[in-house]
């Protein structure tokens, strides 16, 4: 017969192979080998961390010499299209797995060899938790509860997920968005110091995923530091103090907000009017007759436009000016590939 978890001891579990796997750590018999220094504030680093999955000819490397660091209380957000390497980075974070390359740690620690003095500092609410169906979801909070060190109380956790009103529910009864707050309320149960927060919103309703975000600020401001990935950029805008776009495995573009659009190229499109246009060295024509114009000088170049259109009494019919966005750095990033395959569009020259 299995003991079971002692005083000291802190649970993960994953989603493998249709089955929930449990593993629980004793953390009463710490480790004592010191760690690398680090700066004082540095909760996650990695360093050139690649994940391979398969050999030889099937061989498919996901994630390719990634470095990012997460700064205590920060809130740190992976960006990515499918596929772009985000949930396997998350994966050799948390020690779920082991990089082919490359180093993690966390508090200092490597995450796998130091398993057992770095779980019960941390949360994880993976993209699938695989929870047991038959279980309530008070029971199985009481469940995960009872292989944490330092656990918060099951009300605390329903109440901070807003699912009180549905702790004697059965979790194969819940909504696909219920259930993934009850991912949450197991994440939280360990009053973690880091949480690793796959999609957290994903199915939730409007205003659940706001509920999440409020819940999200206010464990920031408890000094919880926190790195989810998310398909939501206004997720992103919203919560995040530093963000890093991921592209076929590697990192494409990493830093604030402001500092991932700053510099990035704002955008002028308008349906091709059928005359000669002024002469703007990046304006290019697409097979529908749209006309883009890409500058860092928006108020400059749209001011040429619209005096060349009033001059020759022209329309320029569904005209957009968009300053650089988040968004636009995203979708220029996740169409490189496409936009290096594809033939060129046709460069406009012309005159004034």
């Amino acid at each position: 017969m299995t003991d079971p978890p002692q005083s000291g001891d802190c649970a993960y579990y994953r989603k493998h192979g249709g089955s929930t796997i449990v593993e629980t750590m004793n953390s009463a018999y710490p480790d004592r080998r010191q760690s690398r220094e680090r700066p004082p504030n540095e909760v996650v680093t990695a360093r050139g961390l690649r994940r391979t999955y398969g050999r030889g000819k099937t061989a498919f490397e996901a994630v390719r010499g990634v470095d990012l660091e997460v700064a205590e209380g920060e809130v740190f957000a992976l960006l990515g299209t499918n596929g772009a390497g985000k949930t396997s980075t998350l994966d050799l974070l948390e020690g779920l797995a082991e990089p082919s390359a490359g180093s993690v740690e966390i508090f200092g620690l490597d995450p796998v060899r130091h398993r057992d003095q770095v779980r019960p500092q941390v949360g994880i609410m993976l993209q699938s938790g695989g929870l047991p169906a038959e279980l309530t979801v008070r029971e199985t909070l009481e469940m995960w509860r009872g292989t944490c060190s330092n656990p918060a109380t099951t009300a605390t956790v329903l109440a901070q997920v807003a699912l009180t009103h549905r702790a004697d529910v059965r979790v194969g009864a819940l909504s696909g968005g219920e259930q993934r707050r009850v991912d949450m309320a197991c994440a939280l149960l360990g009053q973690p110091r880091l949480l690793f927060l796959d999609e957290p919103t994903t199915g939730l309703d409007p205003e659940s995923r706001r509920g999440t975000w409020r819940l999200l600020a206010d464990l920031k401001a408890d000094g919880v530091t926190m790195v989810l990935t998310t398909h939501y950029l206004d997720e992103a805008e919203a919560l995040a103090d530093r963000i890093a776009i991921m592209h076929r495995g590697e990192v494409a573009r990493a830093g604030t907000l402001r500092e991932i659009v700053d510099g990035h190229p704002a955008r002028i499109v308008f349906d091709h009017p059928g005359l000669p246009l002024p002469a703007l060295s990046t304006a290019r024509i697409d097979a529908q007759s749209r006309v883009t114009v890409t500058t860092h000088d928006l108020q400059g170049d749209l001011s040429v436009l619209l005096t060349w259109a009033a001059a020759h009494g022209v329309r320029l019919g569904g005209l957009e000016a968009r300053a650089a966005s988040l968004e636009t750095v995203f979708l220029d990033i996740a169409n490189e590939p496409a936009a290096a395959s594809a033939e060129a569009p046709e460069m406009i020259g012309a005159t004034r």
